[in-house]
């Protein structure tokens, strides 16, 4: 079983180098064919690559996910059937001190939102935090992407980050 291990914290935007760190940067688009508590089924087009994911309930930090890649041709018309509006974003992959992170600069009715998301091996693995990381929101729905379909940061209003 795939088991996703996932933190997860906002990036402070004065203090984020941008270009500078970025080893690369790819479009995704994604919908939510079933999004309920506890289980999540994602259509993920990244790129020229394309994805369904499933994940389930989290335990701790910890949550099972199973990933599998389709045709590209499938994914636009699977997001067609998904829960509007979609998640767009721009996933930045950087390198800090021997870990990868995953710096999602969202688009469209999330735009302004700047995550950013480490996997670790264990729940209690240590790592560096880059200088540009903020407050952490692993356990804030609000930011679960599932959750951005149905409540976009743009509508957040004077709660937003």
């Amino acid at each position: 079983m795939g088991v996703e291990i996932e933190r997860k914290f906002l990036v402070l935007r004065g203090a984020w180098p941008g270009a500078a760190s970025i080893d690369t940067s790819t479009r995704l688009q994604q919908g939510y064919l079933s999004r309920e508590r506890g289980r999540s089924v994602r259509v993920r087009r990244a790129g020229e690559r394309a994805f369904l994911t499933i994940k389930g309930a989290a335990e701790g930090l910890a949550r099972p996910e199973f990933e599998y890649e389709i045709p590209l041709a499938d994914a636009g018309p699977l997001l067609a059937l998904c829960a509007r509006p979609l998640i767009d974003k721009v996933r930045h992959v950087v390198h800090h001190e021997g870990h990868t992170w995953e710096v999602d600069e969202f688009a469209g009715a999330n735009a302004g939102l700047l995550v950013a998301e480490i996997e670790l091996e264990t729940e209690g693995e240590s790592f560096a935090r880059p200088p540009w990381l903020g407050e952490e929101v692993t356990h804030d729905p609000r930011y679960l992407n599932s959750n951005l379909v149905l409540h976009p940061f743009s509508e957040w209003g004077d709660e937003s980050a």
